[in-house]
């Protein structure tokens, strides 16, 4: 097998795809290496029961300005446009229409201040009314937005992503984890089960790469791993990248999981229903009932609910969701549901999460990230986004550029 490329792409999430989609035709040898078994890292489509269960990204979100939507048009992937649940002020159990309204107003008069008044620190749990009924059920959003509590947030990263979205939100129908995949160019030499244990600089220029299935050369590198592999110590990096190993330890990423439960008894269950599990806590569930008329209920875990999967495993997690469920549906809720699978990013040692924040004081450091090393080391990636981050549409966008960094070091270096 060759040794010897133009571009190596490490990681074969969204952002990995769109670079090797990029370099494409470009005249570059290039070789994309994935550590799992499997490519589109966040982005998983599973089929179970003859459904389409996105345990990762699931949402077109900003649809209507999201190259993801436009490549599915492409492509032939159908997409269902209608409104997101979640938005729509409709009785839900548990939550009545006054306590959906109070909660709302909660939530926009929080934002309101956060965006407009500046306070010393920039902590997004300052703009919090002590006390305040409301307080868990925001800590609860945060943990689904951002998968993590309000505490750990930066005003200035969550401002920047506010600022750019749109409130489009649309669903591929066979999944968003099947669409990214398929986009994975058929030329490109892509190598599974293939982890970078160690990056080194070569004196001679380029770079090595050195795998379980021995070592590799290369012009220049991509990185696209998630921000808590460069954080993390599985992956040996040069000390010249310190600052790249320091950035990311600063985006870490959130706590934010999936359940999803086969529906025996649809008759207990409305269609495209979302349900919240107690507005009152902030380690509850968000719940979306039989989507696209499928017999299923998708249980999104953020923040403190995340967490009582990663600790306690799934069945701790199991039994929450099942008791807020019976107390949202009676006790049919039990017998008439049947465990399907789960998601587990914050133990998946080649992720390590959900998706990245900014930590308090440290919204630049995306644009850390972002920079290049020595027009040799180039890195992608949501985190390296700064304004659509945590988004598999962020992804693409930071895949292109830094395909495009590369081809243009190259063409200079040809020079």
């Amino acid at each position: 097998m060759n040794t010897t490329f133009d571009v190596a792409i490490v990681g074969a999430g969204a952002a990995g795809i769109a670079a090797a989609g990029r370099l494409a035709g470009s005249g570059l040898n290039t070789i994309l290496l994935e550590a799992s078994s499997r490519i589109g890292g966040r982005a998983w489509t599973v089929e179970l029961d003859g459904m389409a269960l996105d345990l990762g990204c699931g949402w077109l979100h900003s649809a209507d300005r999201n190259p993801w939507t436009r490549i599915a048009e492409q492509t032939g992937f159908e997409i269902d446009r209608r409104n997101p649940p979640w938005g729509r002020s409709v009785p839900r159990p548990g939550f009545s229409i006054d306590e959906q309204a109070a909660a709302g107003e909660a939530y926009d008069r929080w934002h309101d201040r956060m965006l407009t008044r500046p306070l010393p620190r920039d902590i997004a749990a300052d703009h919090l009314v002590p006390g305040d009924r409301w307080n868990p059920y925001l800590q609860a959003l945060s943990g689904f937005i951002n998968g993590t509590a309000l505490e750990h947030l930066s005003i200035q990263d969550y401002a920047n992503y506010e600022a750019v979205a749109t409130e489009e939100n649309w669903r591929p129908l066979r999944g968003y984890g099947t669409l990214i995949a398929s986009h994975l160019p058929p030329e490109t030499v892509c190598m599974l089960v293939t982890p970078l244990e160690r990056l080194t600089l070569s004196p001679k220029g380029g770079v090595i790469l050195a795998t379980p299935r021995g070592e590799l050369h290369a012009r220049t590198v991509i990185l696209t791993v998630s921000s808590n592999v460069l954080a993390g110590g599985t992956m040996q990096l040069p000390d010249e990248l310190e600052p790249w190993r320091e950035a990311p330890g600063r985006l870490p990423l959130g706590y934010d999981e999936k359940l999803f439960l086969h529906i025996v008894d649809e008759a207990t269950f409305p269609s495209e229903l979302h349900a919240i599990g107690n507005p009152y806590d902030e380690a509850t569930v968000a719940y979306h009932v039989r989507p696209l008329g499928r017999p299923m209920i998708e249980c999104f875990l953020g923040g403190a609910s995340a967490r009582l999967l990663a600790d306690g495993g799934p069945v701790a997690a199991r039994e929450h969701v099942m008791k807020e469920l019976v107390g949202l549906f009676g006790a049919k809720a039990r017998s008439g549901l049947r465990f399907l699978t789960t998601s587990q990013w914050r133990h998946d040692t080649r992720v390590g999460g959900a998706y990245s924040h900014a930590l308090p004081g440290y919204s630049s450091a995306r644009r850390t990230l972002a920079a290049p090393f020595e027009n040799r080391i180039f890195f992608a990636g949501e985190a390296t986004h700064e304004s659509a981050f945590s988004t598999a549409h962020g992804a693409y966008a930071s895949g292109i550029r830094a395909a495009e960094e590369a081809i243009a070091a190259m063409a200079v270096a040809s020079r």
